[in-house]
């Protein structure tokens, strides 16, 4: 019962608003339903429609509104049409008989003109104190919305996706700040679920530079940070994963090492 409460991207939303400095950083979400994707289509033009329950980017689909109708990207493919009742009727037919939510969409900074965004790892440490062990940016797969490695999604050291964005400076405290929210989430969290050891945040950036929490993993995946040139960030990953039990896989398969 537990493991299924906490997979649901809903309820670590709902405990997450509970913070109020996490609450500023957490886009719009709701459980999807025909007359709530309408409205905030109208309201922003662009939403990410996602499986309640699900990883590694699969389900999420991409729906804007646009001059000519509407239009949801789902993976590779992009479907266009006149009518919003359409639309729903096509989208519906993704869904099964799975949950999903509707999240305000973030116009998320590019890099050579693909989205990015980045994977905060937050694990207990040796002295259980909790202790930000990593950060990947990750650059969506050409032709897709969503970022994941998982996805075919290229990872970067984040200062190389944030150089066009920010000098060093900048670019120090914009680390620093998805740190603090990074510790502020897992602090939450083991408030109500202290066995929790580890958290993988993907946090995007808008162009004002402002951290948006996207989703928090409760099962992270190490493998990505194997792709950093700095080998001691998976190297503490994996030690400090084995403190408490978890073996983490170092081989990653489907993300791509920056050129």
């Amino acid at each position: 019962m537990l493991k299924s409460i906490l997979v649901s991207k809903m309820h670590k939303t709902n405990l997450m608003l509970n913070s109020s400095k996490l609450a500023k950083h957490i886009p719009l979400t709701k459980r999807l339903n025909r007359q709530l994707l309408s409205r905030m289509l109208e309201q922003h033009g662009m939403i990410y429609v996602k499986p309640d329950k699900g990883s590694q980017g699969k389900g999420v689909i991409r729906v804007e509104k646009i001059k000519q109708g509407y239009r949801y990207q789902n993976g590779v493919k992009v479907f266009t049409f006149i009518s919003f009742s359409s639309m729903f009727s096509s989208i519906c037919k993704h869904f099964g008989h799975r949950q999903y939510l509707v999240q305000k969409g973030v116009h998320l900074l590019k890099y050579n003109g693909r989205p990015f965004d980045f994977r905060v790892m937050i694990q207990r440490n040796p002295k259980r104190k909790w202790e930000c062990t990593g950060t990947i940016g990750r650059l969506a797969h050409p032709g897709k919305a969503v970022t994941n490695g998982s996805q075919g999604g290229t990872i970067y050291e984040p200062s190389v996706l944030l150089a066009p964005f920010a000098n060093k400076g900048k670019t120090a405290a914009v680390l620093r700040s998805m740190n603090r929210i990074t510790h502020v989430t897992a602090a939450r969290l083991s408030q109500t679920y202290p066995h929790l050891n580890e958290l993988g945040l993907d946090i995007g950036l808008d162009r004002r530079l402002k951290p948006w929490i996207l989703e928090v993993n409760t099962y992270p995946d190490a493998a990505p940070f194997s792709l950093l040139p700095n080998p001691k960030v998976i190297r503490t990953i994996v030690a400090y994963g084995k403190a408490y039990g978890r073996h983490h896989r170092t081989t990653c398969t489907k993300a791509k090492r920056a050129p």
